[in-house]
């Protein structure tokens, strides 16, 4: 039973069950990282916006210190943020997140988005966020393909082992391989039973890019949808509950091994040692076909995750 994804060009395992960091307050991001990795879990997904890339490494370093894992046995995933998208900030960035990180290199370096905003020095404000000092979006002219190139350096210099992209369309992704020296590894979008993005994984699969899942467990709690018309969370909803029980495992399980039947990574996160536990441990079954189709078929399109909810400008999924 798979447990890891190769990636393509590198031959890199990366691991289909990890821990993400986001929302993962710094008051206990170190403790949460160590007990993760004692749980058995071998991949983190950062971000510079999260804010807690620091209290992460100090996990890192104290399980390292610790004997529990050796650097090489860890794949340390991150994001570029939307400010640093210039072709003369992305080192400083990723170098920036290396030294918080306590690292010299990352196993994989997403583009956090397909959204060039001004540049925010970090002296100035860190993590940059959406907005400037006058809390407005102000977008900038870096291309993509000014990006990719810098991002690409990051491999030949060493700071990267992999690169990848998040939350980018097919149509963007194809733009990327007619000019890219170093295809995408990695596609890590918004993925569960309320948002399947069936066309999207097919096509990143068929190109020979792994996909990541984020907000892999839906929303929590009751979404309105209009119309006197709202939707469970996945955890609470019938079918779940009923093809768990099935299996003698708990919903969260059976959604995210919904997502690794289908190879697609996922990236998790518990501050409860138990659920933290029960997440890892997602892989050891397989649902039926049946099971399957019907997960599926819960789909609604329902986007948690919309930066044209921030400003029109970056409608980048419309």
């Amino acid at each position: 039973m798979a447990t890891t994804v190769t990636l393509a060009r590198t031959g890199q395992k990366m691991p289909l069950v990890s821990f993400g960091l986001w929302k993962v307050t710094n008051e206990i991001c170190a403790d949460t990282v160590y007990n993760a990795i004692k749980s058995g879990y071998r991949l983190f997904d950062g971000a510079c916006d999260y804010g807690n890339e620091k209290e992460a490494g100090e996990g890192v370093r104290r399980a390292i210190v610790d004997g529990l894992v050796k650097r090489e046995e860890l794949f340390i995933t991150t994001k570029l943020w939307n400010t640093f998208h210039s072709k003369e900030h992305v080192a400083s960035a990723a170098r920036k997140q290396l030294q918080d990180w306590g690292l010299e290199y990352f196993d994989l370096f997403l583009i956090h988005f397909p959204v060039s905003l001004e540049y925010v020095d970090p002296n100035h404000r860190y993590p940059p966020a959406w907005w400037g000092d006058d809390k407005k979006v102000h977008t900038s002219n870096d291309t993509i393909q000014e990006t990719w190139t810098a991002m690409e350096q990051l491999v030949d210099d060493g700071l990267a082992k992999n690169i990848g992209i998040s939350n980018f369309s097919g149509q963007s992704i194809i733009d990327i391989l007619r000019y890219a020296r170093y295809a995408p590894q990695v596609l890590q979008i918004e993925i569960h039973p309320y948002l399947t993005q069936e066309p999207l994984v097919k096509l990143c699969q068929v190109l020979g890019i792994a996909v990541t899942a984020y907000s892999s467990l839906g929303p929590q709690g009751y979404i309105e949808l209009g119309m006197d018309k709202s939707l469970p969370s996945l955890l609470s909803h019938s079918s779940v509950i009923q093809i768990a029980e099935a299996h003698a495992k708990t919903p969260a399980q059976v959604i995210l091994r919904w997502a690794t039947q289908r190879n697609i990574a996922v990236i998790p996160k518990s501050n409860n040692q138990e659920r933290l536990t029960q997440n890892v441990q997602c892989i050891g079954f397989d649902l039926s076909k049946a099971d399957m189709k019907t997960i599926s078929s819960l789909n609604q399109d329902l986007r948690l995750n919309d930066p044209a909810e921030i400003d029109p400008r970056l409608a980048i999924f419309a």
